[in-house]
């Protein structure tokens, strides 16, 4: 029959394996492309309904495939990686800019200082697990905005200070968790909004200038 699609035949050569199971992060991933579809004009109200509903009852990959196969895959979310791993002694370590959060994190430091800035990341999940070994000068400072919140109730701390500052905007919806882990034998960890530019203070400290 002509005109039908032909999810088992695959002229490059890849095993597709559309029997494969499902895994609840394949159908969270269908799900995140749905809704930016959605949020394109590509799907409608109702297409997009029925197609989250397909995706979270999905048993397997094929069923999973046949929701996003009429969709761009150009512009669809980044899928961000289960585990970054940073071990750093001496120098100095930073993610900035739009760098794509990953799941979890391990960070190892030693007489360095380690930057993670988040007032620019790309940000696809809600919790970032932060499992950090902060020795003898291994310091870490977390750059937030509004909607992230830092939670360092699980940090084993031996010496070191832990400094959280709020962020403007304290009712923001939250956008990530960070969870602090791991121990601190040495080392600081702050997590601060971004610091203002010299030339907007003395804007604002300007004579006659009130500010807002």
């Amino acid at each position: 029959m002509t005109g039908e699609p032909r999810a088992a035949d695959d002229s490059s050569g890849r095993d597709t394996r559309p029997e494969l199971r499902a895994s609840d992060r394949d159908r969270d991933q269908v799900v995140e492309v749905l809704q930016v579809a959605a949020g394109d004009g590509r799907l409608t109200a109702t297409e997009l309904d029925e197609r989250l509903d397909a995706a979270l009852s999905a048993r397997t990959m094929g069923e999973l495939t046949v929701l996003t196969a009429d969709l761009p895959s150009d512009g669809m979310p980044p899928q961000a990686k289960e585990l970054v791993r940073i071990d750093q002694r001496f120098g100095d370590v930073t993610r900035t800019g739009r760098w794509l959060v990953p799941r979890r994190m391990e960070i190892r430091l030693m007489f360095c200082d380690a930057k993670l800035d988040f007032t620019e990341a790309v940000i696809t999940h809600g919790t970032l697990h932060l499992d950090v070994d902060l020795r003898v000068g291994g310091n870490l400072t977390l750059v937030t905005r509004p909607g992230i919140l830092v939670d360092t109730d699980g940090l084993e701390r031996s010496s070191g200070e832990i400094k959280i500052r709020p962020v403007p905007e304290p009712d923001a919806p939250l956008t990530l968790q960070v969870r602090v882990s791991g121990q601190s034998r040495g080392g600081d960890i702050t997590a601060r909004p971004p610091r203002r530019k010299v030339s907007e203070l003395l804007r604002r400290r300007a004579p006659g200038n009130t500010g807002s």
